[in-house]
């Protein structure tokens, strides 16, 4: 293990890193009127205690007033952020973990309507799709008075104790100027030249230097090839990276490739799963071939054989495992000790950043613990008691909670239908581009395994076999049927996307889906026709597509199906359905008037989420002592539930997940963390 390359330290300038893994700047988006208070230390602090070398604070840190933050960013311009962050520090400072934050001004990528309503700057007049914002020509006296901002905002930093500042020159401000893409002006900071291109980030740079002296630890997070027509190119991108390093005025380099003005730009930026594995490594390494100082990298790096590969390879000095120490912030703790096997791997869902770009905090699709340590910290303390627990089920919801009661000490059973785990995480898993999900339930069986939990597969239970296992705790967590009757006339017509995905039915020529749900099912479902050949409308009574989906896993399946036969048509949604010889007519209805169109094809789709499969807890209930209740107040703050309305019931129960209404794999992990930890 001393051997092993990701353990080796590193030294940084005078800083000495205890191993090769960092986490990268990045916005949890859990930040309370721009301070980075309890909750964001907690984040960061649960990390740091399990042995991370260095974590990097605030994806974009502002340090302008006309930088408003746009998911929720640090405002490094104030004062009072110097307490904040210097409590941060000190806290991870003591857990032997170095500390730095990433400063921005954000330049076109914000809104105006944001912060204190003043109006966006950018050396260019486009508009950035992402935020829609229509920038001002930045003037001298602006860009005067942000030089200063930048520098104020770096001895803030300095103040407040931190090892050092990273600035973001990628899709921000400073990169804006780089690139002959989006800098229109003339003169002195104009598109003539590179060197005039990068005057304003030297001028920064140079303020930053004389403000906070020649110790304080100053890098780079800049990007190297934008990946667009008249962008800056790989060439001219090292030739950047070089001309910064040599300058004297920064200690290290950490590489970006891509664009993220749009949503396809950034999905290649931060890859999803699907995506290979480090696809940006090899750039990173060239610029490591070519400057003197250290580089650093993270995009898409989810587990350690990667991440050794990029440090034993020479291609890096640190390496970025950030979505991977949302899933499993123990990672580091558990490589020492030996337990490579149970970390918690990141599936790559990026249900983490996807929700901070729609205002979310970022939470993990099956680590419900991240970015909730106060609350549901991630540590599972033993009961006072063991319990015998039954979960029917054994999909997210009921392998969480047979893995939390496990841990508790509790012996647990687990009955489940199928003849293997996974419930719908298996039917996702059919997509090959989504088959990672399928580490979902996998790394709970193999913890399950560990701890001890019996299962009985091939097991459709009934009351009997419940009653036969002798509970004192009963969690049903059974899942959800799909739902294609909608009330609507000609309801039987219909089949379910999940017919379609489970290959149960084959598709037609001609297909109509209408996706009520807007979740990932009605688009797979979509892919799967057309990749065989067949035609889709896929008809929302959405004003968006598939807003469940969210920005960056909507990307795979618009890339898939834009060069298919498949069109969207929103605002509509079912009415009616007709056989019609040997075709369905469908006719459509709207919310916005009393307009109807008809539609004649082969097969008619729909995808509307699911109902309870709940007749089990039924027929449990009237025996339960609880009846079923639940304490929500005491679920919420993690006490155990107490209801006991019927004193002469034989068991507690419960029921979690699409058993009790359909949401998704967070939402089901969720329900059996919380309800079991205090049991």
């Amino acid at each position: 293990m001393r051997d092993d390359p990701l353990l080796q330290p590193f030294t940084l300038k005078h800083l000495t890193l205890k191993n090769r893994i960092f986490i990268s700047s990045h916005e949890p988006a859990y930040a309370e009127n721009g301070m980075p208070t309890e909750r964001y230390r907690a984040y960061h602090l649960e990390r740091a205690r399990a042995g991370i070398a260095m974590t990097m604070t605030a994806g974009s840190a502002s340090v302008a007033a006309d930088s408003p933050p746009a998911f929720n960013n640090i405002l490094a311009y104030k004062d009072e952020i110097v307490g904040h962050m210097g409590k941060l520090a000190q806290e991870c400072h003591d857990e032997g973990c170095a500390v730095m934050i990433q400063l921005t001004h954000l330049g076109r990528r914000t809104r105006w309507d944001r912060g204190d309503w003043l109006p966006t700057v950018a050396p260019g007049t486009v508009r950035e799709p992402a935020h829609r914002a229509m920038p001002k020509l930045i003037e001298d006296w602006d860009i005067t008075r942000i030089i200063t901002d930048y520098a104020d905002a770096a001895e803030r930093m300095k103040h407040a104790g931190l090892d050092g500042i990273e600035l973001e020159a990628y899709g921000h401000l400073m990169d804006q100027f780089w690139s002959p893409q989006w800098n229109e002006l003339d003169g002195p900071y104009g598109a003539q030249s590179l060197e005039s291109r990068m005057k304003f980030s030297m001028e920064v740079l140079q303020a930053i230097r004389d403000r906070v002296g020649p110790e304080f630890i100053v890098g780079v997070r800049g990007v190297v090839d934008e990946d667009l027509p008249q962008g800056i190119n790989a060439g001219e991108g090292r030739e950047i990276a070089k001309r910064l390093t040599e300058s004297g005025l920064i200690d290290f380099f950490n590489v970006i490739r891509g664009h993220i003005d749009t949503d396809a730009g950034l999905t290649d930026v931060i890859p999803i799963q699907g995506s290979r594995s480090a696809p940006h490594l090899d750039l990173a390494g060239e610029v490591k071939a070519q400057v003197r100082l250290p580089v650093l990298h993270a995009a898409r790096i989810p587990d350690l054989s990667t991440a050794r590969h990029a440090i034993a390879s020479g291609k890096l000095d640190m390496v970025g495992m950030t979505r991977a120490h949302i899933a499993d912030p123990h990672l580091v703790a558990k490589l020492v000790a030996g337990q490579e096997e149970r970390i918690r791997p990141c599936v790559g869902a990026n249900f983490c950043i996807d929700r901070i770009y729609q205002a979310g905090g970022a939470l993990c699709m099956h680590n419900p613990s991240s970015g909730r340590e106060i609350e549901l910290p991630h540590r599972i303390d033993p009961a006072e008691a063991p319990l015998r627990v039954t979960v029917v089920g054994a999909g997210p919801a009921g392998l969480e909670a047979a893995r939390v009661a496990a841990l508790r000490g509790h012996k647990v059973t687990v009955l489940e239908a199928a003849n293997e785990a996974g419930g719908q995480i298996r039917l996702t898993a059919q997509d090959p581009r989504r088959r990672e999900m399928l580490a979902v339930t996998e790394w709970r069986m193999s913890e399950c395994d560990t701890l001890g939990v019996s299962f009985k597969f091939n097991c459709f239970a009934e009351g009997e076999d419940v009653l036969a296992q002798e509970p004192q705790v009963v969690v049903v967590a059974t899942g959800g049927l799909p739902r294609t009757d909608l009330g609507q006339p000609g309801a039987d017509l219909a089949i379910s996307a999940w017919d379609i995905l489970s290959g149960d039915v084959t598709p037609a020529s001609e297909v109509l889906i209408f996706d009520e749900a807007g979740d990932h099912a009605g688009l797979m479902a979509a892919e799967r026709i057309t990749a065989a050949g067949g035609k889709v409308e896929l008809v929302s009574a959405d004003r968006a597509l598939a807003p469940e989906v969210m920005a960056m896993n909507l990307t795979p399946y618009i890339r898939a199906l834009q060069g298919r036969d498949f069109r969207t048509t929103l605002t509509w949604r079912l009415k009616a359905a007709t056989r019609e010889g040997n075709r369905i007519k469908v006719t459509l209805g709207s919310d916005y008037g009393p307009e109807e169109e008809e539609r004649l094809v082969d097969q008619l789709v729909v995808n509307s989420g699911t109902l309870p499969l709940d007749d089990l807890y039924f027929d449990l209930k009237g025996q339960s002592s609880n009846l079923g209740q639940v304490d929500y107040e005491a679920l919420i703050a993690g006490r155990p539930q107490t209801l006991a309305p019927n004193a002469d019931g034989r068991f507690k129960l419960f029921r979690i997940g699409d058993a009790v209404s359909a949401r998704n794999t967070h939402a089901a992990v969720l329900d059996g963390m919380r309800l079991m930890r205090a049991m």
